[in-house]
């Protein structure tokens, strides 16, 4: 090939957000379903779930600054799981033109849904059970992003399962509805763990979206 043959595009890179959990492993069955030269990064939540505390990690907007970090000059594809989407539109909206697109599984987005409240399951009992040592933040962390979430223009692919108590189908319309490019998908029988349980099924939807 000659001189002037043009060099392949690098695809952005893939940063991967888990949520309250805090494990970097968890994106890692799906992100093995996707394309192998695609940069990527698993990012762990210092303090929570059982990941080790840092000492400049203390909320919500601590975890925005690692994926900022994480990101550097961007452009990037965020990919955020339940706690982990409230994260990803934080960093979207402090960072306009640097998130290229955005993959949202089973979360809250911090979207108001205190009109059907009783119908979602509330997590952070049962998360105090499972990770006694995990910073009382996270449980108390209120955020809402509702009235600021239509000014996000890049494209978003949301994951919802049907069979979901903490985040049900109706939370994604809502968010679907708040996001001005925004395409739902609903996975029948899914549950909170839904891009773990059902990869195979999800992962070509996300390729699509991120190719």
């Amino acid at each position: 090939m000659g001189p002037h043959r043009k060099e392949a595009a690098l695809h952005p890179p893939l940063i991967f957000l888990p949520g309250a959990g805090a494990s970097p492993d968890f994106w890692r069955p799906l992100a093995e379903r996707l394309p192998g030269d695609w940069p990527r990064r698993h990012l762990g939540w210092p303090g929570l779930g059982d990941q080790p505390a840092a000492a400049d990690v203390n909320s919500l907007d601590d975890l925005v600054r690692l994926v900022e970090a994480a990101m550097g000059d961007g452009p990037a594809d965020l990919l955020a799981q339940s706690m982990g989407g409230v994260v990803a539109l934080k960093v979207a909206l402090r960072n306009p033109g640097k998130v290229r697109r955005l993959v949202l599984s089973v979360t809250s987005g911090g979207v108001d849904a205190a009109a059907r409240a009783a119908a979602l399951h509330d997590w952070r009992a049962g998360y105090q059970q499972n990770y006694p040592n995990a910073a009382a933040w996270i449980r108390e962390d209120r955020t809402d992003l509702t009235d600021q979430i239509p000014a996000i223009g890049c494209p978003a692919l949301l994951l919802y399962g049907d069979a979901d108590p903490i985040a049900p189908p109706f939370v994604g319309e809502r968010l679907a509805g708040l996001l001005p490019e925004a395409r739902l998908h609903i996975v029948a029988g899914g549950d909170h763990d839904l891009v773990v349980s059902r990869a195979d099924e999800v992962a070509p939807l996300i390729q699509a979206h991120l190719a």
